[in-house]
C-alpha cells in the first residue's frame, strides 16, 4: 500500500481535508498519514478542530515562536528528518500558507513527488505572502488539484501539463456537507445571546485591514455605526483584538450595545453563524467559499480574490474598506445572489484519492 502524506498547519488547512482518512480507508490502495507543522499551535486555532472532525495526527511537529521567516526555516528543516526517515511516496499540500511552501520545498529536495491541493488560484497581487506561497509551490508541484475553471486556467496558461492537472473541485465544501448535522445543532447564537433579528456576521485579520492604526480605526467607525442598524457577531482573530488593545482602542467597540464580540470559535459554531446570517462582511479566502455554497452574501473587504468564481457565479463581492459605502449596502440591502460552482457537491475528496491512487507508481 502506498504511503501519502498530508501537510498541514493552519485553520484553513485543517478543513480541507477531514475525509481524507475515511475515504481513503473506504476506498482502499492508499495509507494516508497526517503531519501537523503547529503553525497554528493555539488551542483555539487547533486541537479544538482536531477533535471536533476527529483527525488524528500521525506526526506533530515541534511548535516555534518567531517571525515567519524562522518559523518557515524550523518547519522545513524539521520535515526534512521526518522525510528521510518515513520516505512517503507522496506528499500532498494544502492551499497557501507557510507550512504549504516550505513542505513543497523540503518534498522537491528530497525527490518526493508533491501534489498541491487548491492549486492555481490566482489574485495577482504579490504583495499578498499567501500569492508567492502559491506561485512557488506550483512551480516544483508534480500534480495539481483545482477547486475552480480559473485555477486550471492559470496553470494551464503558466504552462503545465494538461495531463497533471485535475479539476476535482472544492474538498473544503465536503467538509460543509459531511458535518451538516453537527453545525445545524449548534447552539452559539443563543449561547452568546443574538436576538433573534438578523444579524451581521463580520471577521477581520488581514494585516492590510487590522494592522495600522488608520485601519482599525475604520474598523471602529464601522462597528459603531453598523450596530446602530443591524446586529453584529464579531468572532475576533487574536491578531485583530491584540493590535486593537495595543492602540487603545478595544474599550471603544467592546461595550457596543448591539455588538457580539466573541474569541475565535470552533467549527461548528462559525459555520451555523454564516448560515443563519444576513450576510457576512470579511477578509478572508474561505470564508467566500462557504457563503457562495450556503447562498449567503458574503462582502469581501480586499482589493481582489484568488476565488473569482465565487464573484462571477457566486454571493461574494469585493468592496473597498471604506465604512461608509458598507454602511449605505447594508441600508439599502443591496446584496447579490448566486450559484453552487461545478464539483462542489461533497465528494472532490474522493477524486483527489482516485487520482492519488492512479499517479503513485
Amino acid at each position: 500500500m502506498k504511503k501519502v502524506f498530508i501537510l498541514i498547519g493552519t485553520r484553513p488547512n485543517f478543513v480541507k481535508i477531514t475525509q481524507f482518512k475515511k475515504v481513503a480507508k473506504a476506498l482502499g490502495g492508499v495509507d494516508i498519514q497526517i503531519i501537523h507543522s503547529n503553525q497554528h499551535y493555539d488551542g483555539n486555532m487547533s486541537s479544538v478542530f482536531f477533535k471536533q472532525f476527529g483527525i488524528e495526527i500521525d506526526i506533530m511537529l515541534e511548535p516555534f515562536k518567531g517571525n515567519s521567516s524562522e518559523q518557515f526555516g524550523h518547519i522545513m528543516q524539521q520535515l526534512s528528518r521526518v522525510f528521510i526517515e518515513n520516505r512517503p511516496d507522496f506528499l500532498l499540500v494544502v492551499g497557501d500558507v507557510n507550512t504549504t511552501l516550505a513542505g513543497a520545498l523540503a518534498a522537491n529536495k528530497l525527490g518526493i513527488p508533491l501534489g498541491h491541493l487548491e492549486s492555481g488560484l490566482r489574485s495577482y497581487d504579490r504583495e499578498m505572502p499567501e500569492e508567492i506561497n502559491r506561485i512557488i509551490t506550483d512551480e516544483i508541484s508534480d500534480i495539481y488539484f483545482t477547486t475552480e475553471s480559473s485555477g486550471t486556467n492559470n496553470l494551464l496558461k503558466e504552462g503545465r501539463k494538461k495531463e497533471n492537472v485535475f479539476f476535482v473541485g472544492n474538498t473544503m465544501i465536503d467538509t460543509l456537507v459531511a458535518y451538516q448535522s453537527q453545525i445545524k445543532s449548534s447552539n452559539i447564537i443563543s449561547k452568546i445571546g443574538v436576538p433573534d433579528n438578523p444579524f451581521i456576521l463580520m471577521t477581520l485579520h488581514r494585516p492590510s485591514n487590522v494592522d495600522s492604526k488608520e485601519s482599525l480605526l475604520k474598523i471602529c467607525y464601522l462597528l459603531e455605526n453598523l450596530s446602530k442598524i443591524k446586529n453584529i457577531v464579531f468572532p475576533i482573530h487574536p491578531r485583530t483584538k491584540k493590535n486593537l488593545i495595543e492602540h487603545n482602542l478595544f474599550d471603544r467597540v467592546n461595550n457596543l450595545k448591539s455588538l457580539f464580540l466573541t474569541e475565535s470559535l470552533d467549527y461548528f459554531s462559525f459555520q451555523k453563524l454564516i448560515s443563519e446570517a444576513e450576510t457576512v462582511i470579511t477578509d478572508s479566502g474561505g470564508i467566500q467559499e462557504e457563503t457562495t455554497f450556503l447562498q449567503i452574501p458574503c462582502l469581501t473587504l480586499r482589493d481582489n480574490t484568488e476565488r473569482p468564481i465565487t464573484i462571477s457565479l457566486g454571493t461574494n463581492e469585493l468592496m473597498p474598506f471604506n465604512p461608509e459605502l458598507i454602511l449605505q449596502k447594508v441600508e439599502k440591502n443591496e446584496f447579490k445572489s448566486g450559484e453552487v460552482p461545478e464539483l462542489w457537491d461533497g465528494k472532490a475528496t474522493n477524486r483527489a484519492i482516485e487520482i492519488m491512487k492512479t499517479y503513485i507508481k
